[in-house]
C-alpha cells in the first residue's frame, strides 16, 4: 500500500515542527499529502479531577486557565503550520495533488488528543509523531500509544532534534514475530525507495522457533529490494539497547519494527524493547503492532 495520506498530530511545542519536518521529508520521496492534526484540549474534561473541597471560584479559575494554555497551544500549532507552508512553498488544499507532489492541510478538533487520534488514524496511511519526552512535553506517551494500538496503521515516530535524511538507509529488526512482520509488509513502499536495506537478526532464545531471516530476504526479493543481514546478538545488554547501537554503527536513518510483541501492560510495568526504542531512540523509527 502506498502512503498517499500521512496524518501528523501536532501541538504547540517544539515537538511539532520535529514531526512536521519528519512527514515532508518522507512526502518528498513518495509523493504524499499530509494532514496536519491539532486536538484542543477541552478543559471541561478536566472538572471531573479536581479535587474535592475546592472551591466554585478555585474551579472557574483553574477552568479559565486550562482554557487559556489551551488557546494558546492551538495558535502556536497553527502558527508552526503555516510557517513550515510558506518557508517551503507547500500547496494547502483538502483535495488529493496530481501526481506525487505533497500538499498539506490542517484540521482541528476538540476533546482529548489521544482519542481523537485513535479515530483519525483509521482512516490515514501512516502516522507520523514526535518521540514523547519528559511528563511536560506533548504528544504524549499515550496518544503515540493510541496511534500504535487502536489504528491498526503503522506510527513513525520522530527522534527530537533535527533530521536531514529518512529512508535512505533503512534497518530492519527481525525476529520472526508476527509484528515484525507486520512491521516490513506495511514498510515495504519505503523500503523499495530506499538506497540501502539491512535486515537485522535478533539472536534471542526464542528467535529459533519463528520465521527465519533468509525467509525475510526471500520475500523482500519478491518486492524487488536486496537487503543485506546481519546476526545482531544482544549478549549481557538489552535488547533495545543493542539495536539502537547498531543503527548508530551502520549509519542508519530509519528503523523498520514491530511494536509491544508482549501486551502493552506488561512492556510498561517491566519494560521491553518497544519501551526502550521509544524512550531512546535518536532516529526516526516506524513502528506497527
Amino acid at each position: 500500500m502506498a502512503f498517499k495520506l500521512i496524518l501528523v498530530p501536532i501541538d504547540g511545542d517544539a515537538a511539532a515542527t520535529r514531526a512536521i519536518d519528519g512527514a515532508y521529508l518522507l512526502a518528498g520521496r513518495i509523493g504524499a499529502h499530509i494532514e496536519v492534526f491539532h486536538v484542543q484540549a477541552d478543559s471541561k474534561e478536566a472538572v471531573p479531577l479536581l479535587g474535592e473541597g475546592m472551591s466554585g471560584t478555585m474551579i472557574e479559575e483553574m477552568i479559565e486557565l486550562a482554557d487559556k494554555d489551551a488557546v494558546e497551544r492551538t495558535l502556536a500549532a497553527r502558527n508552526a503550520f503555516d510557517e513550515f507552508c510558506t518557508k517551503n512553498g507547500v500547496e494547502v488544499s483538502t483535495t488529493p495533488p496530481a501526481g506525487d507532489t505533497v500538499s498539506m492541510s490542517w484540521r482541528q478538533d476538540v476533546g482529548r488528543e489521544d482519542e481523537h487520534v485513535a479515530r483519525r488514524g483509521r482512516v490515514a496511511d501512516l502516522i507520523v509523531m514526535s518521540r514523547p519526552g519528559d511528563t511536560a512535553e506533548r504528544p504524549s506517551l499515550m496518544t503515540l500509544h493510541a496511534a500504535i494500538f487502536e489504528t491498526g496503521k503503522p506510527v513513525m515516530m520522530m527522534p527530537p532534534g533535527e533530521t536531514t535524511h529518512l529512508g535512505e538507509t533503512i534497518a530492519i529488526s527481525w525476529n520472526g514475530t508476527a509484528e515484525a512482520s507486520g512491521a516490513v509488509a506495511s514498510a515495504i513502499p519505503l523500503l523499495r525507495k530506499a538506497n540501502k536495506v539491512i535486515a537485522l537478526n535478533v539472536a534471542t532464545e526464542k528467535s529459533g522457533a519463528r520465521i527465519s531471516i533468509d525467509d525475510l530476504l526471500a520475500q523482500l526479493a519478491w518486492h524487488g529490494v536486496a537487503a543485506e543481514q546481519r546476526t545482531l546478538s544482544p549478549v549481557g545488554k538489552h535488547v533495545g539497547e543493542a539495536l539502537l547501537e547498531e543503527c548508530a554503527k551502520i549509519n542508519c536513518d530509519l528503523l523498520v519494527m514491530g511494536a509491544y510483541t508482549h501486551s502493552r501492560l506488561l512492556q510498561i510495568i517491566l519494560g521491553g524493547v518497544t519501551r526502550h526504542i521509544i524512550n531512546n531512540a535518536k532516529l526516526p523509527v516506524f513502528l506497527s503492532h
